[in-house]
């Protein structure tokens, strides 16, 4: 790892991607813990958000969600900036459409199937004005102004050492460092970790059961996280020790491989756990949860992105060239 010391923080490599992905997936962190720590305790504390009222937890996830877009925007921009990124409009842009986009082709998709087949799931056309207004007038003038505010940052990128011009070439890797392989081990473990609340989550979500146990749903929340940057940290030091620098994007998909192992749970839980049947409630089922598992890819992702360019940036830092 010493000889490799000025490989490891290349920023061409990184462009504005990956602080777009990232941006999206600290939004993400930010939602679920406001959702853990500001809405699901009002339930008990004021009443406001009843646990037998889903609608007005889902009210108060979208309206969670457009306030999160500032973080989303002051974060792609201030580390797009920092990486000497000269088109941030861009990548504001494409952060803001990395989540909602996908998220909106597949509301269309699914309110297209409710209408057709005439149940109360699809939305009436005042609640998608509401909603749309408040992607416009409150989610979209916030990531403008947080990527506005990320711009005029003055924090810099401090590389833990100078980077050399050429990349040095990566050796041949055995099959179990791969890519693949990699985010395979890097998502058995925390999906171990919350594979029992899942299953309640599951069951309450789309079962007659009502989740109420939100003390014990934020402890393991902080486990997946901690358990997420451990293991990311771990297998991006095993690459640095095989001397493979390009430890940007794997430190990402290994850490969101977790919400591939939760997408593939899905097929468990409507196969073995549940009664749905028919188009519409597989269309539903496989379609919501593949946006719920996609957002936690993104904010995985992050995580194990972060926890290992800390981790990098620390450890060169403390190394001494003779």
């Amino acid at each position: 790892m010493h000889m490799m010391r000025n490989q490891r923080i290349r920023r061409r490599r990184l462009g504005g991607r990956a602080f777009m992905v990232m941006s999206s997936g600290i939004r993400s962190i930010s939602l679920c813990l406001q959702q853990l720590l500001v809405v699901a305790p009002s339930s008990f504390l004021f009443g406001v958000f009843y646990p037998y009222n889903r609608g007005a937890l889902l009210t108060a996830l979208v309206v969670i969600y457009a306030l999160t877009s500032g973080i989303a925007g002051y974060t792609a921009a201030s580390f797009y900036c920092q990486l000497e990124g000269t088109n941030w409009v861009r990548n504001l842009l494409l952060t803001g459409s990395l989540l909602c986009g996908p998220l909106f082709v597949t509301f269309c998709f699914l309110n297209t199937v409710a209408v057709a087949y005439k149940v109360t799931a699809a939305l009436p056309f005042g609640t998608i004005v509401v909603i749309f207004l408040i992607w416009a007038l409150f989610s979209t003038p916030l990531l403008v102004l947080g990527g506005i505010a990320g711009k005029d940052s003055k924090a810099e990128f401090q590389a833990p050492c100078r980077t050399t011009k050429c990349p040095r070439d990566i050796p041949p890797l055995p099959w179990y460092r791969k890519t693949l392989h990699q985010m395979a081990m890097a998502g058995l473990l925390p999906f171990s970790a919350i594979y029992i609340e899942i299953y309640y989550l599951f069951a309450s979500v789309w079962g007659h059961r009502i989740y109420t146990t939100y003390v014990i749903l934020f402890i393991v929340f902080i486990i997946l996280l901690i358990i997420t940057a451990f293991i990311t940290v771990a297998l991006t030091y095993f690459q640095l020790a095989a001397e493979d620098h390009g430890w940007w994007w794997r430190s990402f998909l290994c850490g969101g491989s977790t919400g591939l192992f939760m997408y593939a749970y899905c097929f468990y839980f409507y196969s073995a756990q549940s009664d749905m049947s028919g188009l519409m409630q597989t269309s539903f089922f496989f379609g919501y949860m593949a946006c719920i598992c996609y957002g936690f890819f993104l904010m995985l992702g992050a995580i194990g992105f972060c926890a290992s360019l800390f981790f990098v940036c620390h450890i060169y830092r403390s190394i001494k060239c003779e």
